[in-house]
C-alpha cells in the first residue's frame, strides 16, 4: 500500500459513517441501488456539476512483479452548489480511507459505488458550502489491467530471448477512471501533480518534466513530476519501464525526447528530428507557444490504437515511430510523419482547446486528421501528401453512404456510444469537410480563423457552434470570397447555417448536373447504398461547387442552397468537370450526355484534369453504379484510359473498383471483357521496375502494383518475386533486397511451407518493426490453411506475436481466399475474449467484425452474424 507522507495521520481504519444525508430523500426508492443495497444518490450516466475539480495531487506505485498498483489521490474541489454529496467516476479498484479535508478539520466520509455508471457517491455528514474549498483523498488499489485501457501492463522479448515488462496508461476515451477515482468527463479540467514510485532498474515519465526523485525504504525511488498546465483527465499519462530516450530541442526551446525499447533506441532519429520540425512549425502556424516545457514520444510495445496524444506524453504503437533508413519502406516514412503531425496538432486541438463532450470528438480528430496534411505539405513537400488525402474522403464515403451512419456532431451517452464516435465519419468527413472548407475561405481566411477559435477557447471547452462562431461568422474575408468568385447572389454568407447543414445531418450529397446549351441544371438528393429511399428524405445541403469547363482553367464556384437551381455558362463548351480537385465532400452524376463527355476527354486528353479530378470521376462513376444510377459498361469504359495512368489515387482508385469486378468474371468465365481489363491492368504493372528509385508516391505505386500482380499470379511478377525471395533465403536473409519490392517477394515467399517458415523465423527475431510488419502480411495472405490458422491463435496468446496485431492478421486472413472460413470460425469461437480485450464499442472490434464478414451476402450467412456476435 503506498502512504502520501503529508497523509499518514489518515490512515485509520474505515467505517463508513451512518449520519449522511442524502439529496432528494423523498425519492430515494426511485434512485439506484449501489452495491451495499444503500440507494445511490446520482442517477444519470453524466456527473453532476454541483462539484468540479480544480487539482488533482497524484500518487501511483506499480508493482511490476505482481502486476498490481496501489495509490493515494488527492483532489481539491470547488463547490458551486451547497451539498453533503461529491459524486466521481472509478472503476473495478478498492477504494479505502476516504476523507473530506475540510476548513474545520478532517471528516471521513461514507462511499457508495454504483458499477453500472462507473460513479463513487461520497456522503459527508455536513454541508459542503457553496464558494469554499474542500479536498477529498481517497487511497485506493487495483491491478494492472490485461487490455489495452486503463493502467496496463505491456511487455517486450529481447534479442537474447528475456521478456521484460512495463506498464503504460491509454486513458482516452473513459479510462482515467479504471486508473484513480477521478471526474472522467472532459469538461472537468483541472491541474494534476503526479508522483511515482518505481524499482531503480526502471524509469518513470509523464506529462510533465520530473522535478526531483526522493529515496524510499526498501530501495524504492519516488519520481516528483511538475505540475500540469489545466486539462482533461483522458489526458493525463505516465509509464514505468527500461526504456531509453534520445532528445533535441526545438527552435522555440521546447525539448523533445524519443523513448523505446533499449535495443531500438537506435531507430528513433527521424521520428526525433519529424518532432522537432513539426512542433516549431505548429508553434508559428497556430500563433500560441506549446505551453509546457517538453514533448516526449513513447514507442510502446504494446498498443492498440494508432497513438495518443497525452500532453507533452504522447504514445506510440512502435510502428508509428520507428524507422530504419535501410529496411523502412516510403510509406513506413509517410506513415510515421502522418501520426507525428497528427498528435502534436492535438497539442493545440484537443488539449490547449477540448470539446465539451465526446458528440463533439470531430472537433479534435477531424482537426487534427485535417492538419496532418497541412503540416505536412509544408514541412515535408517531397512527401507529396496531398497525393494521398483523397483517400480519407473515399473512405469517409463509404461509411457515410450506408444508413447505419451518424452527423460528425452526434448525441452519445455511454462509453459504449463514446467509443463509436472513433470512426471514420469523426477523422476522415471531419477532415474533409475542414478542407472544403478551406477553399471555400480561402486558406489565409481559414488560418485567420482557426487561430482566433483557440485564442479565445485556450483551456476551456467547445461545443459545435462556438467554431462557427468564434471563428468564422460574417466576416470581411467571406465577402471578400463572394465578391471575387461569386459564390451566389443574395444574403450575406452565413458560415454556420452552412456548416450546419455538414455536421448535424449524416451522409452527403449527390449532385446531377445536366448541361443544355448554355444551362446547367443542377438538383441535390442524399447518396444512400439502401433499397428504401425514405432515409434519404428531407435532408438539404448548403453545397460549395466548384467547376471548370473546356472553355477555361479558371475554378468557378456557385453555392447550392435548395434541391434544385440553375446556372448559366458564359459559352457553351464540350465538358465541365465538378467539385474540382475533389475539395468538395459530395459526389457528382453527370446527366444526358455528361460522362461520355467525360469519357472522351479522359481517352484523348486525361491530363487535362489532374490526377485527383481523375481519381474522383473513378470513385464516382462507380459508385454510381452500385445504386444503378449509371450502366457499369460507361464506367468500365471510363477506366480504360488507366494504362496511361501514373498518379497514385486515380490508380489505386481504379483498380480497387476494378478488381472485385475482376474476380467476379473469372467466377463466371466472361473471357472477353475479363482480358480487356487485364491487358489494361497489366500494362500499368509492366512499366514498375523492381528497384526504390522515384518519389514518394511513385514508390508507394510501385510497393502496391508489384504487389497486386503477383497476388494475382502474374507470371512475370511471380517469377522474379521467386527468384528474389530465394536469393534472399540462401543468404539467410542477409541479402538487401530493394524496400518497396519486399512485400511482393515475401508474399510469394510465404506461400511453400519452408519459405513461411523462414519468413516466420525471421519475424520473431527482427527488430525492425517496419519488416516485421510487412512479414506478417505476407504470411497472413499465404495459401496454406495450418499456418493461418496457427498465427490466429499465437495472435491471441501474444507471446510470439502481439495480441494488437491480432485484429489485423485476422482480418488480412479474412480477405485470403485460403482462409475467410478461418476467420470467421477463429472470430466466432474467441468472441468474448476479444472484446473483453479490445473494449466493446472500439474501432478495433468494429474493424474485425466489419473486415471478417464483408465478404458474405448471403440471408443464411446474416442470420449466422446475427446468432453468434
Amino acid at each position: 500500500m503506498l502512504v502520501a507522507p503529508l497523509l499518514l495521520v489518515l490512515f485509520v481504519p474505515f467505517s463508513p459513517s451512518s449520519g449522511a444525508q442524502l439529496p432528494n430523500q423523498a425519492k430515494a426508492k426511485d434512485l439506484p441501488i449501489a452495491t451495499n443495497g444503500q440507494p445511490f444518490p446520482w442517477d444519470r450516466m453524466r456527473l453532476p456539476t454541483t462539484v468540479t475539480p480544480l487539482h488533482y495531487d497524484l500518487a501511483i506505485h506499480p508493482n511490476l512483479t505482481t502486476l498490481d498498483f496501489t495509490g493515494v489521490v488527492r483532489i481539491e474541489l470547488d463547490v458551486h452548489e451547497d451539498t453533503n454529496t461529491v459524486i466521481l467516476h472509478a472503476k473495478q479498484m478498492q477504494i479505502s480511507n476516504v476523507f473530506l479535508l475540510a476548513p474545520e478539520g478532517i471528516k471521513r466520509l461514507q462511499v457508495l459505488e454504483y458499477p453500472r455508471f462507473h460513479q463513487l457517491a461520497l456522503l459527508s455528514d455536513s454541508m459542503l458550502i457553496k464558494g469554499r474549498k474542500y479536498e477529498v483523498h481517497l487511497a485506493f488499489a487495483a491491478n494492472l489491467s490485461d487490455s489495452f485501457h486503463g493502467f496496463y501492463k505491456g511487455s517486450y522479448r529481447t534479442s537474447s530471448g528475456e521478456v521484460r515488462v512495463l506498464a503504460s496508461t491509454q486513458f482516452e476515451a473513459t479510462f482515467a477512471r479504471g486508473a484513480f477515482p477521478c471526474f472522467d468527463e472532459p469538461a472537468f479540467k483541472a491541474n494534476f501533480t503526479i508522483r511515482i514510485i518505481r524499482e531503480p532498474r526502471h524509469i518513470a515519465i509523464s506529462n510533465m518534466p520530473m522535478v526531483k526523485t526522493v529515496e524510499l525504504p526498501g530501495g524504492l525511488l519516488e519520481d516528483h513530476f511538475d505540475t500540469t498546465v489545466k486539462m482533461s483527465t483522458y489526458l493525463v499519462a505516465y509509464i514505468v519501464s527500461d526504456f531509453k530516450s534520445v532528445s533535441k530541442t526545438t527552435q522555440h526551446g521546447v525539448k523533445i525526447s524519443i523513448y523505446a525499447v533499449p535495443e531500438k533506441i537506435d531507430q528513433t532519429a527521424f521520428a526525433l528530428d519529424a518532432a522537432v520540425k513539426l512542433l516549431d512549425f505548429y508553434d508559428d502556424y497556430f500563433d500560441i507557444p506549446y505551453p509546457l516545457p517538453k514533448q516526449d514520444l513513447a514507442a510502446i510495445p504494446d498498443f492498440q490504437s494508432g497513438a495518443m496524444e497525452n500532453w507533452g506524453l504522447t504514445t506510440y504503437r512502435e510502428t508509428g515511430l520507428l524507422f530504419d533508413p535501410e529496411k523502412s519502406s516510403a510509406s513506413d516514412k509517410l506513415g510515421i510523419t502522418k501520426v507525428i503531425a497528427h498528435e502534436l496538432a492535438h497539442q493545440w486541438f484537443g488539449n490547449l482547446v477540448t470539446m465539451e463532450w465526446w458528440n463533439d470528438l470531430w472537433l479534435n480528430e477531424g482537426f487534427a486528421k485535417f492538419m496532418e496534411f497541412i503540416s505536412l505539405d509544408i514541412t515535408y513537400p517531397e512527401l507529396h501528401v496531398d497525393d494521398f488525402f483523397l483517400a480519407k474522403c473515399f473512405e469517409a464515403m463509404e461509411v457515410d453512404s450506408l444508413s447505419s451512419s451518424h452527423p460528425v456532431s452526434t448525441p452519445v451517452e455511454n462509453p459504449t456510444q463514446i467509443q463509436e464516435m472513433f470512426d471514420d465519419v469523426s477523422y476522415d468527413k471531419g477532415a474533409c469537410i475542414l478542407n472544403m472548407l478551406r477553399d471555400f475561405l480561402t486558406p489565409e481566411a481559414f488560418e485567420i480563423g482557426i487561430v482566433r477559435y483557440l485564442k479565445r477557447y485556450s483551456y476551456q471547452n467547445t461545443v459545435n457552434s462556438h467554431l462557427w462562431e468564434s471563428r468564422l461568422k460574417h466576416t470581411e474575408f467571406c465577402s471578400k470570397r463572394k465578391t471575387q468568385t461569386g459564390w451566389y447572389s443574395g444574403d450575406e454568407l452565413d458560415v454556420r447555417a452552412i456548416m450546419d447543414t455538414w455536421t448535424l445531418q449524416e451522409g452527403f450529397p449527390l449532385v446531377t448536373v445536366e448541361v443544355r446549351g448554355r444551362e446547367v441544371r443542377l438538383s441535390q438528393e442524399r447518396y444512400l447504398k439502401t433499397d428504401d429511399p425514405s432515409p434519404s428524405e428531407g435532408f438539404l445541403w448548403q453545397i460549395p461547387l466548384t467547376y471548370k469547363t473546356s472553355a477555361s482553367n479558371t475554378v468557378h464556384r456557385f453555392l447550392l442552397k435548395t434541391k434544385t437551381d440553375v446556372l448559366f455558362l458564359p459559352e457553351e463548351v464540350d465538358w465541365v468537370k465538378f467539385n474540382v480537385d475533389m475539395s468538395g465532400y459530395y459526389m457528382v452524376h453527370y446527366a444526358g450526355e455528361g460522362w461520355n463527355s467525360v469519357i472522351k476527354l479522359l481517352q484523348h486528353n486525361h491530363t487535362a484534369l489532374s490526377g485527383n479530378d481523375r481519381a474522383n470521376l473513378i470513385h464516382n462513376v462507380f459508385q454510381l453504379v452500385s445504386i444503378e444510377k449509371v450502366r457499369l459498361d460507361t464506367a468500365l469504359e471510363l477506366s480504360l484510359y488507366l494504362s496511361r495512368e501514373t498518379k497514385i489515387m486515380a490508380v489505386t482508385q481504379g483498380f480497387g473498383e476494378l478488381v472485385p469486378l475482376y474476380k467476379l468474371m473469372e467466377k463466371r468465365d466472361m473471357k472477353v471483357l475479363e482480358n480487356q481489363m487485364k491487358v489494361s491492368l497489366l500494362d500499368l504493372i509492366d512499366q514498375q521496375e523492381w528497384n526504390d528509385s522515384g518519389s514518394v508516391s511513385q514508390r508507394v505505386l510501385r510497393s502496391y502494383l508489384l504487389l497486386f500482380a503477383c497476388v494475382r499470379n502474374y507470371a512475370p511478377c511471380v517469377t522474379k518475386a521467386t527468384q528474389l525471395f530465394n536469393q534472399w533465403k540462401d543468404s539467410d536473409g542477409t541479402m538487401s533486397l530493394p524496400v518497396d519490392i519486399t512485400m511482393a517477394v515475401f508474399v510469394i515467399g510465404a506461400r511453400m511451407p519452408e519459405g513461411w517458415d523462414f519468413l516466420f523465423e525471421k519475424y520473431r527475431h527482427s527488430l525492425q518493426m517496419s519488416v516485421k510488419s510487412r512479414m506478417k502480411t505476407a504470411m497472413a495472405v499465404s495459401p496454406l490453411q495450418d499456418k493461418l490458422k496457427w498465427m490466429m491463435e499465437q495472435s491471441l496468446i501474444g507471446e510470439i506475436m502481439k495480441t494488437q496485431d491480432l485484429p489485423d492478421v485476422v482480418v488480412s486472413v479474412s480477405k485470403n481466399p485460403h482462409g475467410y472460413q478461418l476467420a470467421w470460425d477463429f472470430l466466432r469461437a474467441n468472441w468474448h475474449t476479444m472484446i473483453k480485450k479490445f473494449d466493446l464499442g472500439s474501432h478495433t472490434i468494429s474493424h474485425l467484425v466489419t473486415g471478417v464478414t464483408n465478404q458474405y451476402s448471403t440471408r443464411e450467412m446474416l442470420d449466422e452474424v446475427r446468432c453468434c456476435i
